[in-house]
């Protein structure tokens, strides 16, 4: 972010990477507003909070305070919450910038960064639990986790970053590849999910 500017592109939808680091910073900083980025019903107050912070904060201050992580008094600085939370959000919205230039490209991450996004995949079971299909994520080694149950089997093969973009909405840009029975594969492709 800090090289493309407040104005780049990013793969979230209709956010610049000024929006996304409003959201990240507001995530740390304004517990208040975190419950709407999940919850539905609090979106609209979380959003106010989300353009009142971008509007009011220079974006090289939004950049500073993500570099400093969570301020002291935040739930994210208890011992483990910080890796175990932010880990899985920070590559994503990394990707989520790095993806949306046109000159991206895949790019293989350290073993321990791709570890620690194996042990977070487990959540792929709340984000596809309205997939109808029994759906399998393996990775390059043959380790594999099922996220999904439901009628006929589709595998999602791929290196564990990818299978975590694709696992959180971002099919367009994962570069991953499916097997199984032809009709999971295709109802796969055709849900729609997101966090």
């Amino acid at each position: 972010m800090a090289r493309l500017g407040p104005d780049a592109p990013t793969g979230c939808a209709g956010w610049t990477t000024a929006d996304l680091a409003a959201h990240l910073v507001i995530r740390e900083y304004r517990p208040d507003a975190g419950p709407g980025i999940l919850f539905r019903p609090l979106s609209g107050y979380t959003e106010r909070v989300r353009l009142a912070v971008k509007d009011s904060t220079p974006f090289p201050q939004m950049l500073d305070r993500i570099r400093e992580g969570p301020p002291k008094a935040s739930l994210w600085r208890l011992p483990g919450m910080d890796k175990a939370g932010n880990s899985v959000e920070y590559f994503v919205h990394h990707e989520d910038v790095r993806r949306a230039q046109p000159d991206w490209r895949p790019r293989s991450l350290p073993p321990d960064a791709e570890e620690r996004l194996w042990r977070r995949l487990k959540m792929a079971r709340f984000v596809l639990r309205k997939v109808q299909v029994e759906v399998t994520l393996v990775r390059p080694d043959g380790k594999t986790i099922r996220v999904s149950k439901g009628a006929g089997q589709a595998r999602v093969h791929g290196p564990v970053g990818e299978l975590m973009l694709w696992a959180l909405g971002r099919g367009e840009v994962a570069q991953v590849r499916f097997t199984g029975a032809a009709d999971a594969v295709r109802a796969l492709a055709d849900a729609r999910w997101s966090l």
